[in-house]
């Protein structure tokens, strides 16, 4: 992977976003167009809806997946960061620290961090905000 920084750090798994989502969007919309002709010509109605319950099951599950992968990975970063803070201050991170500012912190340098997460507390400053006001960009190499 490039040096990170606010322009090159979005991660794409192209298994997952160039492969899996196209063709889950594409196996609902055929399963919706076999729903349709199925009805259109009153030929089996129930196999066409059966198909189309299965595609919805599937992509739900595909999507399901990806979502549980992300939590996870919240729950670390916000443990990773809390830490950092503790390390750094002596103190945790401030509990009105919401999950998305903790995640824009992850990029920030440990010199900036402390100020940095005082101040998108102190301001409501949001992730790109916070992306925005790093000036030493820590590259986070290990995201799902």
């Amino acid at each position: 992977m490039k040096q990170q920084s606010l322009d090159q750090h979005v991660r794409y798994h192209p298994l997952f976003h160039f492969f899996g989502a196209p063709l889950a969007l594409i196996t609902i919309i055929g399963s919706i167009v076999n729903l349709c002709i199925a009805i259109k010509n009153c030929d089996h109605i129930w196999l066409a809806v059966f198909i189309l319950f299965t595609s919805l099951l599937l992509v739900i599950s595909f999507l399901l997946t990806r979502m549980y992968s992300n939590k996870v990975q919240d729950r670390v970063i916000r443990m990773e960061e809390n830490f950092r803070h503790f390390t750094l201050t002596g103190k945790p991170l401030n509990p009105k620290t919401t999950m998305g500012q903790i995640i824009a912190l992850r990029f920030a340098s440990d010199e900036e961090f402390v100020e940095l997460s005082e101040k998108a507390v102190n301001e409501g400053l949001s992730s790109k905000e916070i992306k925005q006001s790093i000036k030493n960009w820590r590259a986070d190499e290990y995201r799902v």
